[in-house]
């Protein structure tokens, strides 16, 4: 199990704070992707992601327990 924290637009666009998905040994990536379908959030291809609290890369691997949070671009004057 994996959960997911969501922040800004993409808690607007869901209507929850995280979610808790049956996933282990998946990329980055493939997250995003299986993110991007489900909910359809074109937008999770611009926000920055953390796995247990550090910056993650694309091709990182995922194990179950970890916590990623989805951090979008932030705008503001």
């Amino acid at each position: 199990m994996i959960t997911v924290l969501l922040f800004a637009q993409l808690q607007d666009s869901i209507g929850k704070e995280q979610i808790e998905m049956e996933a282990s040994n998946i990329s980055i990536s493939e997250l995003k992707e299986r993110l991007k379908s489900t909910y359809n959030l074109p937008q999770i291809d611009h926000v920055m992601i953390s796995v247990n609290e550090e910056y993650a890369l694309p091709g990182d691997m995922l194990s179950s327990g970890d916590v990623v949070a989805l951090i979008p671009p932030v705008s503001g004057g």
